[in-house]
């Protein structure tokens, strides 16, 4: 059973870091393509980080969070990783991780991070 656990979403004051974790099971980890998305209240899911398969060499960033966010993956332990700093009230929403391998596509049930003071 292909499953994809988010958790560390919560609450935190605009200026504040919080550490998002995607932990992976059913499926071969290191070879799928990992990435972080999100969506706000009445918008549309944006792509925020993605990494590439295996060392996980090739990181890219959406233009809004690059410099603050952070995507790296542990392949021993499944698991994918984003940390946030200088967090402000934009950055809330619904964050989802997905793994791509060619035409197979995963995703998280999601993790709600608020960013409020």
């Amino acid at each position: 059973q292909v499953q994809l656990v988010e958790s560390g979403g919560g609450l935190v004051q605009p200026g504040g870091s919080l550490g998002l974790s995607c932990v992976a099971s059913g499926f071969s980890f290191k070879d799928y393509a990992m990435s972080w998305h999100r969506q706000a209240p009445g918008k549309e899911r944006e792509l925020v980080a993605s990494i590439s398969s295996g060392t996980g060499r090739s990181t890219t960033y959406r233009d809004t969070v690059r410099g603050r966010f952070t995507i790296s993956r542990d392949n021993a332990k499944n698991t994918l990783f984003l940390q946030m700093n200088s967090l402000k009230p934009e950055d809330t929403a619904v964050y989802y991780c997905k793994a791509l391998w060619e035409s197979t596509i995963y995703w998280g049930q999601g993790a709600y991070v608020t960013v409020s003071s």
